[in-house]
C-alpha cells in the first residue's frame, strides 16, 4: 500500500472528518453505558506536521493551521476538537503534533468504553501500538479493517460507533467495500452508528454512490455531510470530502447545520467552496 496519511495529516479533509467524529463520540457519551469504537483504517495515530512528509504538500496550512492556538468558534463541536488537539500537543510538548482519529477518539473515551483499532500496513500498525501501549481497553490489530469491523459485531456493550476511513487508493473498490461493510455490520447489529469518510472528486460519482448506500442500509436513516473547497467537478484531485453517517444520533443534523458553515468559512477561500447536508430515511436513533 503506497498511501501514507503523513502527507495529508491536518488538512481540510482531516478537519471535516475529525469534527463530526468528536460530535459522534460526545453524543454516545451522553449515556452512562459504555460503547465500542471501531476504526477500520487507523493509521499510525500521531503525526508531526513539521516533518518532511507533512511539509511536502503543506496541506495542514489549509486545515488545522487555519485555527491558531486559542481560537474559539462558538460552536461546541469544533471547539471540543480544538481543545483535544491542544491537549494532545501539550501532553507531548510538541506544538506541531496532530492526533489521528485513534488518538483523537482516545481523548473522549471513558473508562467504560472500548476501542478496536485496525491498520493494514505493518509499519503504521507498529507505530500505533507504540502510541497506545499504556492504554487499557484498547486493542490494536494489524489486518483487514473492513473484515474486522464486521467480525466484531455485535459488541458486548450493545452500543458501537464504527469509523470507516479507507485510503481510496483503488477508489471504486474502497467505495464498494465501505458500503458493503456498512450493510454487513448492520445485519449483525442494526442499531450501530456507522460513519464513512469519503472523498469528493466527481459530483456525479459521489451522488450515485450515496444513493446506492442509502438503498443498501435502508430502512436505517442515512445522513451525508459534505464540505468542498474547490468546484465539485474540478480536476485538482480532492475537491472536498463527506461523512456519511448511518443511525446518526438524534438532532446531529441540526448541530451540523450550525457548524458546517463555520468550517466552510474557515477552510475555503472567500467566495469558494460550499457545504451540504442530505438525509435519507427517518430521524436519528437517539
Amino acid at each position: 500500500m503506497k498511501y501514507r496519511h503523513s502527507f495529508h495529516a491536518g488538512n481540510f479533509a482531516d478537519v471535516h472528518k475529525h469534527v463530526p467524529l468528536v460530535a459522534l463520540l460526545q453524543a454516545l457519551a451522553r449515556k452512562d453505558k459504555g460503547f465500542l469504537f471501531v476504526d477500520t483504517h487507523a493509521g499510525r495515530g500521531a503525526y508531526d506536521l513539521a516533518s518532511a512528509a507533512a511539509r511536502r504538500g503543506a496541506e495542514s496550512a489549509g486545515g488545522i493551521d487555519r485555527f491558531p492556538p486559542g481560537t474559539s468558534t462558538g460552536q461546541p463541536e469544533i471547539d471540543a476538537w480544538l481543545e483535544a488537539v491542544a491537549a494532545f500537543r501539550k501532553a507531548r510538548h510538541e506544538r506541531h503534533a496532530y492526533p489521528g482519529s485513534p488518538l483523537l477518539a482516545r481523548h473522549f473515551l471513558r473508562p467504560q468504553d472500548r476501542a478496536q483499532l485496525v491498520e493494514a500496513d505493518a509499519g503504521e500498525h507498529v507505530e500505533l501500538r507504540r502510541e497506545l501501549r499504556d492504554w487499557p481497553r484498547v486493542v490494536v490489530e494489524n489486518g483487514d479493517g473492513f473484515a474486522r469491523a464486521i467480525a466484531g459485531m455485535p459488541p458486548i456493550e450493545r452500543r458501537a460507533l464504527v469509523l470507516v476511513d479507507p485510503p481510496y487508493e483503488d477508489t471504486r473498490a474502497d467505495f464498494d467495500r465501505a458500503a458493503a461493510t456498512a450493510k454487513a455490520v448492520l445485519e449483525r447489529f442494526p442499531t450501530g452508528v456507522i460513519a464513512i469518510w469519503y472523498p469528493i472528486k466527481l459530483e456525479r460519482d459521489t451522488t450515485r454512490w450515496l444513493e446506492a448506500l442509502a438503498a443498501r442500509v435502508a430502512p436505517r436513516p442515512l445522513l451525508a455531510a459534505e464540505l468542498w473547497i474547490h468546484p465539485r467537478d474540478s480536476r485538482v484531485g480532492l475537491n472536498g470530502s463527506g461523512m456519511a453517517i448511518v443511525n446518526a444520533p438524534f438532532r446531529l443534523d441540526e448541530r451540523m447545520r450550525a457548524w458546517l458553515p463555520v468550517l466552510h468559512q474557515s477552510l475555503a477561500a472567500p467566495g469558494q467552496g460550499g457545504w451540504d447536508l442530505r438525509t435519507w430515511g427517518s430521524e436519528g436513533v437517539g
